[in-house]
């Protein structure tokens, strides 16, 4: 929570609280529309392009959707951080910008924050499927064990128990055709994984936020003392990137997708500070 003590910053300007009513609505949408057995995150999440459910319009839509209509908990943790983040940094961008511009900045670092997780999803893809592909013309024992240790799957208990069988009966004759349709059906599983959420746009108000705002202090959770907004913009950063690149076991987080926005948010600034665009 930031400890602005200005008046200026109270207030609820047009376009934030539009954005809130619009994922609040969305939320209460996926909730009624799964009792007829549609998941809307199907259609409005983003889908890897591969994908049989990437659809264009899905790298806007995205942005407007929190969570799963099979986790409330989970789902209200979702958008309610996410919009508090944008009421309390959102608020004042849009004070300072106007309505246009800060819908603008908000839209952009959205789309490039799907652009990026698509892209970082491509080349963590691409390297499995090439796997795969070489998989099935050398289906070994040797090179079953290799690429499931090399892609992490030896916690899937059915990767782990083929494995083990599989070592335990080296003459196996349908391990290798098992393992090849346990993979595939990965693979698939992998194409069709959608993401959701504001969190991509969220992080490139906080990058404005602190970019414009340096010295501001805020207080976080967890942490008794005020944080200068700029310091806690870089921590934020460095923990996506770590997260992201370790991958680790349980994590469904697009880490990749709020640096994208954080890195869009830092391109726009840069565009509007070359064309001597105020930013107050």
């Amino acid at each position: 929570m930031a400890n602005f003590g200005s008046g200026r910053f109270s207030s609820v300007p047009v376009v934030v609280k539009n954005i809130i009513i619009i994922n609040a609505i969305m939320v209460m949408l996926q909730f009624v529309l799964v009792k007829f057995n549609i998941d809307l995150s199907e259609y409005l999440g983003l889908h890897y392009w591969m994908s049989p459910h990437f659809k264009w319009w899905q790298f806007f839509t995205y942005m407007f959707m929190h969570g799963s209509p099979f986790d409330i908990g989970a789902t209200i943790t979702h958008i309610f951080f996410n919009m508090w983040g944008l009421f309390m940094f959102g608020s004042i961008l849009e004070n300072m910008w106007g309505a246009k511009r800060f819908f603008t900045f908000y839209v952009i670092c959205g789309l490039g924050a799907g652009l990026c997780h698509l892209l970082v999803m491509g080349v963590q893809f691409s390297g499995f499927h090439h796997a795969f592909l070489h998989y099935q013309e050398h289906a070994t024992l040797a090179e079953y064990s290799s690429l499931i240790r090399n892609y992490k799957l030896t916690d899937n208990s059915f990767f782990k128990e083929v494995l083990t069988f599989w070592q335990q009966n080296p003459s196996c004759a349908d391990c290798a055709s098992t393992s090849i349709q346990g993979l595939r059906q990965y693979n698939a599983e992998m194409m069709d994984v959608g993401v959701v959420g504001a969190s991509g746009s969220l992080f490139g108000v906080l990058f404005a936020f602190g970019y414009l705002f340096p010295n501001t202090e805020l207080y976080i959770m967890f942490i008794p003392v005020p944080v200068k907004a700029k310091w806690a913009v870089a921590g934020y950063a460095a923990i996506e990137l770590f997260s992201g690149i370790g991958q680790f076991k349980g994590d469904n987080v697009a880490h990749f997708a709020h640096l994208g926005g954080m890195l869009f948010g830092f391109i726009i600034l840069m565009i509007w500070k070359r064309n001597r665009n105020n930013f107050y």
